[in-house]
């Protein structure tokens, strides 16, 4: 989610390195941002220092370690910091205090997340919550895959529906019957195909479908 919103080689404040924020860590390193990855404990450190170029242990809740480490001057912050509460709201005062104007939380339930929010937090993610709502529309396995966004909208990985195939999407006119968009297919053995009006789906096709959340489940279910 986060990568959506940077620019090739931002750079980018990681402050915990639990396993959530050492997997954020990583990967914007892996994609090429500049990333400076704070920790107090020396174990989570020592784990990421052959991982990432930049790995220090500082105390996130202390504003003159933070001004000293020049985190003012990151584009981007993501606060993880586990359970503790004091310290997401300490961190998160500093980096606001400093002028951060891209601050991200992980927070453990809505009243953390409100709570950070407040304090001048500019996006709240809950990763366990929303994992688990992915997993719940997978598991049943009408859905191969299925992201949710903020607005209520959804873009879901769905087999093709009986009443779909061997027709083109004109033919089978989803959109209109269903109020889902078709995006796409994919097909096996080839590459991604852009859905088109006279684009015909397969037995064994998979659909890439957008729309309102409960529009995309109602038509996944038809599976």
């Amino acid at each position: 989610m986060l990568d959506k919103t940077l620019n090739a080689g931002d750079s980018v404040v990681v402050i915990g390195l639990g396993r959530f924020g050492s997997s954020v860590a990583r990967s914007l390193h892996r994609l090429g941002h500049d990333v400076l990855a704070l920790d107090h404990d020396a174990d989570s450190v020592q784990a990421l220092a052959d991982a990432l170029p930049h790995v220090v242990q500082a105390d996130a809740t202390d504003l003159a370690t933070l001004k000293q480490l020049d985190v003012g001057s990151f584009r981007h912050a993501v606060v993880s910091m586990g359970e503790s509460l004091e310290a997401t709201v300490l961190a998160v005062l500093n980096l606001s205090q400093m002028g951060c104007p891209d601050i991200w939380v992980k927070a453990n339930n809505p009243a953390h997340g409100r709570v950070a929010e407040r304090l001048g937090a500019h996006h709240v993610v809950y990763p366990e919550t929303e994992m688990g709502e992915r997993v719940a529309h997978l598991v049943t396995g009408k859905m191969i895959d299925f992201i949710e966004f903020d607005d209520g909208f959804a873009i879901a990985k769905t087999r093709a529906p009986a009443e779909t195939l061997n027709k083109t999407l004109s033919e089978s006119n989803v959109r209109q019957r269903h109020g889902v968009t078709v995006v796409g297919i994919k097909r096996r053995h080839q590459d991604f195909i852009y859905a088109r009006p006279e684009t015909e789906v397969k037995p064994g096709d998979l659909l890439i479908v957008a729309g309102p959340t409960a529009v995309v489940e109602r038509f996944s279910a038809r599976v």
